[in-house]
């Protein structure tokens, strides 16, 4: 049997007016298609969990917002409809901003079935290739720099990728080459130490 959170209770009555039909009707719908949903408060927010965080709903100051977890993978209608809104369905005055409620219920089950069979949300493209291109490049006035000595060089090398960004990041932002070949210098004093 599913778990109702007084907290809720207590977010949903704080609501302004115009919220509170919204928010209702939402954790209603949940609870008659998913009679095994647990409520809870996550990052201030009510949210439902059923074998795993499931959806989330929100208010803000004009409008509310809720959101399936894994919106990309229940049906592609639902991200495209959010926008850059907060949610799965953009920005919602009023309970018709929401789907009706058989749509409402069956993207619910779809969430469920997802939860149960452990499907994860794969991660864009764009935040994978970020983070295999961290390293940053050394440039080649520093690298020839190092090459030079082998004690800074070795420095170098065991300094964390952080501590290396410092160095490259100060280098590169150099605005003229007597600048740049004046930190390098530095750096080379700094790294040998």
């Amino acid at each position: 049997m599913g778990k109702r959170d007084q907290r809720i209770d207590v977010y949903i009555n704080d609501a302004p007016a115009f919220a509170q039909p919204i928010l209702t009707h939402i954790r209603e719908l949940m609870h008659s298609a998913c009679p095994d949903v647990e409520e809870t408060m996550k990052w201030s927010h009510p949210h439902f969990d059923y074998k795993g965080i499931m959806a989330g709903m929100a208010v803000f100051k004009q409008h509310a917002s809720f959101g399936f977890w894994k919106a990309s993978i229940i049906d592609g209608a639902i991200s495209e409809k959010s926008g850059n809104a907060h949610g799965s369905f953009g920005r919602l005055t009023s309970v018709k901003d929401l789907p009706s409620k058989k749509i409402l219920t069956g993207h619910i089950k779809r969430a469920m079935q997802l939860n149960e069979e452990g499907v994860t949300v794969p991660k864009p493209a764009k935040a994978v290739a970020k983070k295999k291109s961290a390293a940053p490049t050394v440039p080649p006035v520093l690298a020839a720099a190092l090459n030079r000595n082998r004690k800074a060089l070795n420095s170098f090398d065991a300094f964390s990728p952080s501590q290396r960004k410092d160095y490259i990041g100060w280098i590169v932002e150099a605005k003229t080459e007597a600048t740049r070949d004046r930190r390098v210098e530095q750096a080379m004093e700094w790294i040998a130490d």
